[in-house]
């Protein structure tokens, strides 16, 4: 059986009341391989969201496929798991009734809904909060809640849109080292939608970079750094010399898109 995440030729077009439209995706094609770890990042406007949405199959695309495994992605599934900005978690139960509730849903007996949110729980660091309520706990530890969720479903691929983006520094360098460790230690797919250049290279095995009008992938990258980072001190591999230059050569063309965007807006 194929194995891995296959997008060809994916347009989105969005139609407006007033009868112009935008065109937010145009002909993006790229093959996964099962268990690697993209990072996607880009000016506003971009499509990454976008993108994310159509992969996890919230939105139908205008024209183009994608397969999962060989077989088409034509909606939602539990095969794919999305963990959001803000965790959507459901506040009124316990840490581990969050995690355990996919499984409950399926209808995993209960003895074994409880050894994955165990072995989950303990992973994420969580073990001793599994009996809080979520409401309790702050944000960086709702975000593990959410990742330990999303891995109770067992997906195949994990779709992350912005999920460090509202935590502090210390709390987001911490949940970055955590992520690449689930990463190597369960082998899922994961596709990371971040704004942030620096972590796009720290949790990118590979990197796209998109640009704008109509959203299309402008440049890829495949790097050592998430490798790197696996149980490492993510500071230090942040003084790698390359880690810098490439940095500062995607601010650079990050940048360029952004002045190439206020142009056009200014002469319209």
């Amino acid at each position: 059986m194929t194995t891995g995440l296959s997008i060809e030729n994916l347009s989105m077009r969005f139609d407006l009341p007033n009868g112009s439209f935008v065109q937010a995706l145009k002909d993006v094609s790229l093959d996964l391989k099962s268990g690697e770890l993209l990072s996607v990042l880009g000016p506003s406007g971009c499509g990454k969201t976008t993108l994310l949405n159509i992969v996890a199959g919230f939105l139908a695309p205008t024209s183009g496929a994608i397969n999962l495994n060989g077989h088409a992605v034509t909606g939602p599934d539990a095969e794919r798991g999305m963990v959001f900005q803000k965790g959507a978690l459901f506040e009124w139960m316990t840490v581990r009734d969050n995690v355990e509730f996919g499984p409950r849903m399926k209808g995993t007996p209960q003895a074994d809904r409880r050894k994955t949110s165990d072995r989950l729980l303990e992973i994420t660091g969580l073990q001793d909060f599994k009996d809080k309520m979520v409401y309790e706990l702050s944000g960086g530890m709702q975000q593990r809640v959410a990742l330990a969720r999303c891995l109770a479903n067992e997906p195949d691929v994990i779709l992350m849109d912005e999920p460090l983006g509202a935590l502090d520094a210390l709390t987001r360098e911490k949940m970055q080292g955590l992520v690449l460790e689930l990463w190597k230690e369960t082998g899922k797919t994961i596709i990371l939608i971040t704004h942030s250049v620096e972590e796009a290279l720290l949790l990118g095995e590979r990197l796209l970079v998109m640009a704008p009008r109509p959203g299309r992938i402008h440049k890829e990258y495949r790097l050592p750094f998430a490798e790197m980072g696996v149980g490492a001190d993510l500071r230090e591999v942040k003084k790698h010399p390359d880690f810098a230059s490439t940095r500062e050569e995607i601010l650079t063309m990050i940048w360029e898109m952004e002045e190439e965007i206020m142009g056009r807006t200014e002469d319209a």
